[in-house]
């Protein structure tokens, strides 16, 4: 079968260019460890916006999971906005795949851009990695911003029914897929209201940019998230936590989203987007940045709000 022009090569060529003229630009940085990481740094870094630090999940890239966002944040922050180890063009050669690694792989990027202090928001595996960096690091994470990420979770729910896939190995066959019928499950999964009738060969095309590049190393990402992982075990945060979830998310059940409310405790607040799933940035973008604007501007002192917000 004759295969289709790549819309995936070109709307991912788009979304460069559009980064670039945000005022962004691509930098890699070698950590001197065997690790190199990739990160969409400001072209003029403002000392008087504070720092938001962008962090994905699975699926798509970083540029495809923030890009609507981009432009709600960047006349108010500094962005940066890295690929996590093994997405895009961030590799290592160690051996360590928890995201308490890659918390701290994200940190040292951070001061090898001289950024001391930053925000932070983390959407579903980006999440985990967000958590880690406010807990190793509460002196330079400020606030942070939790989305779909089912930080609470413990290796016994997969076997308590919590979640729709049986164990381990089937989330990460849907979180990676590699035919056009599991993309077409991952998307069910993510979305409320999938795309219908998309044809096979733009989901082979998908799969072949994004989905066939460090399947292994993925894979161990995923089990590392799961192996003994247990509530008693998670540090409790004390920066200010917004917790956005969507309300039909299917891959993290809304249940993980109360219980991460309760385990953070007064610190923080948990927003329901209604018909919204587990993609709800992409479904929702407006509302997602409503909740972010709120939160990460509209409690900042007097001085910044009328530095990022003008004249009311």
């Amino acid at each position: 079968m004759a295969r289709c022009l790549s819309f995936t090569g070109s709307a991912d060529f788009l979304y460069r260019s559009f980064f670039s003229y945000s005022g962004l630009r691509s930098v890699k940085t070698d950590l001197h460890d065997g690790t190199t990481m990739h990160c969409w740094v400001p072209k003029s870094h403002k000392q008087s916006k504070p720092n938001l630090l962008l962090v994905h999940g699975f699926g798509a890239n970083a540029m495809w999971q923030y890009g609507e966002l981009l432009r709600h944040m960047m006349p108010r922050f500094n962005i940066y906005v890295p690929d996590l180890l093994f997405f895009g063009e961030s590799t290592t050669e160690r051996p360590e795949r928890s995201e308490a690694f890659q918390a701290q792989c994200v940190m040292r990027l951070m001061e090898a851009h001289g950024v001391r202090k930053m925000s932070l928001v983390g959407i579903s595996y980006g999440g985990f990695v967000g958590y880690s960096m406010a807990a190793q690091f509460p002196e330079a994470v400020e606030k942070v911003v939790l989305c779909c990420t089912g930080v609470c979770l413990e290796e016994k729910d997969l076997k308590d029914g919590l979640f729709e896939v049986a164990d381990v190995d089937e989330a990460a066959n849907i979180l990676m897929p590699q035919t056009p019928a599991k993309l077409r499950e991952l998307m069910k999964f993510a979305f409320v209201k999938p795309v219908k009738a998309v044809p096979s060969c733009f989901l082979s095309d998908y799969i072949d940019v994004f989905c066939t590049d460090h399947v292994a190393q993925k894979r161990e990402l995923i089990q590392a998230l799961i192996k003994d992982r247990q509530l008693s075990k998670i540090p409790k945060l004390e920066q200010p936590t917004l917790i956005i979830w969507g309300e039909q998310d299917k891959i993290f059940p809304l249940e993980l989203g109360h219980r991460l409310q309760r385990h953070v405790g007064d610190n923080a607040k948990l927003e329901i987007i209604k018909n919204a799933g587990h993609a709800m940035n992409i479904e929702k973008p407006r509302e997602f940045a409503k909740h972010l604007k709120s939160f990460l501007v509209g409690s900042s002192s007097s001085r910044h709000k009328s530095l990022f917000w003008g004249s009311p």
